[in-house]
């Protein structure tokens, strides 16, 4: 009991510390459109290999933790926790300049606790999108020698908090589902800069939204036993289409500059916020298939196809232009020798996926593509009796975007970090 408390508390701890730092985790201007960057529901082990997921009851011996496939909790046999990290290294490429980003934050938090032989429950807090760009467009005003900075910027993003089961209708189907909390707050600003003048007057304009609602997964899997140990999983996992509640303020604001050192004076006058009427944003439905071949503790290889209908996403009455989007995700994992009895790299988990992502942006006649090679490793700690530990570490090297019609062109690497831990809990005591 008391290592539960202990567990309980840090639990409790570490949601509140992922609650403060589950947004402005990306520097990049395609994240202006829709909701932002997506994040997906991919734990480090997943994003090693590609992103597959939804043929994926669970990875070698270990009990993991999949909420892109509700399902996927009925194969969960002991107590799991996983506790991960991410840091985004990002180079924005223009036909004339780059500038590069680094961001760091903690990624995701997730319990999977067992009910019963056929079922389980998850939940956990992840993060759904996120938000962070600034960039400026320069010009001269019409008939004078006047220079002007237009500059845009935009952070936040929303966190997904989930409950999901998942159980067994059969020893080769299973079905899942999660409901989810969605939640967070988008800024977005406009400011116009007079580049010359100390004494001009420049304006802001800051847009705030506040942003709640529900949004519910459904999974399915089906296990076909090839051969004695060999089996192949196929999976369908989808969303349904669900309504986001926004709550929008809009800040107005009058500075001047410093031009040599860049700095601004506090706002001359009291900033003017007005309240808008709150909206509500239309999400769309996601689907997605996939499959698994698996030979017990050696290999697993799959693959997911990922339909989304964005087309269909509204923000109040408004129709943004958004494109439907589609990724295709393959990858696998190599175990050289789970059941060794020495070579520590023989226990080791290594893993390589590929993903290619058409996503919801279409701008000045080009659609913003992205390009994506995974690897990672498990790595397996020390065990006891009851307990199991790995850590899972993960790449993404990537690009997105076009350097055509001075467009921008991403090169990034992403870093995931995760923990595992699976143990026995809730066993009653026996006494003699």
């Amino acid at each position: 009991m008391i290592k539960t408390i202990k567990y309980i508390t840090l639990i409790s701890t570490l949601f509140t510390t992922l609650t403060t730092f589950a947004q402005t985790t990306t520097s990049s201007p395609y994240s202006k459109f829709g909701l932002g960057d997506l994040s997906g529901s991919w734990l480090p082990q997943n994003k090693a290999m590609g992103g597959i997921s939804v043929g994926l009851p669970k990875l070698g011996a270990y009990s993991t933790i999949n909420p892109a496939n509700p399902a996927s909790y009925s194969s969960i046999a002991l107590t799991t926790f996983d506790l991960g990290a991410n840091a985004n290294f990002r180079q924005l490429n223009t036909a004339s300049a780059s500038e590069n980003n680094l961001d760091m934050s903690l990624s995701h938090i997730a319990f999977g606790i067992p009910i019963n032989k056929k079922s389980a429950l998850s939940f956990g807090l992840l993060p759904y999108s996120e938000v962070g760009y600034q960039y400026k467009n320069s010009a001269t005003m019409a008939n004078t020698s006047t220079q002007v900075d237009y500059i845009y910027s935009g952070d936040g993003g929303l966190s997904k908090a989930y409950l999901g089961y998942g159980f067994s209708i059969s020893p080769n189907l299973s079905i899942g589902t999660n409901v989810s909390y969605l939640f967070g707050n988008l800024k977005q600003s406009r400011s116009t800069e007079f580049t010359q003048d100390a004494q001009a007057l420049n304006a802001r304009q800051q847009a705030n939204s506040s942003i709640n609602g529900l949004s519910i997964d459904y999974g399915v899997q089906y296990i076909i036993h090839a051969q004695k140990k060999s089996r192949v999983t196929i999976g369908y996992a989808g969303t349904i289409a669900s309504t986001l509640h926004a709550s929008n303020s809009t800040t107005s604001s009058v500075y001047r500059k410093d031009l040599t050192s860049g700095n601004e004076s506090t706002s001359l006058g009291s900033p003017y916020t007005f309240d808008d009427v709150s909206n509500k944003l239309s999400v769309p439905m996601t689907q997605t298939i996939g499959f698994t071949f698996e030979k017990t503790n050696k290999f697993l290889v799959g693959a997911d196809l990922s339909y989304a209908q964005w087309s269909n996403f509204r923000q109040g009455s408004v129709n943004p232009g958004l494109n439907d989007s589609y990724t295709i995700s393959a990858g696998g994992q190599f175990t050289p020798d789970a059941n060794a009895v020495s070579g520590y790299y023989k226990w080791v988990d290594y893993r390589f996926g590929l993903k290619y992502n058409k996503s919801y942006i279409y701008i000045n006649n080009n659609q913003i593509d992205q390009y994506a090679l995974t690897f990672g490793l498990g790595l397996p700690l020390a065990a006891n009796r009851l307990a199991f530990y790995k850590i899972n570490f993960s790449t993404e090297i990537g690009k997105r975007g076009t350097l055509n019609d001075g467009l921008i062109r991403e090169n990034y690497v992403k870093f995931s970090l995760g923990f595992t831990v699976n143990d026995k809990w809730f066993i009653k005591p026996k006494l003699d």
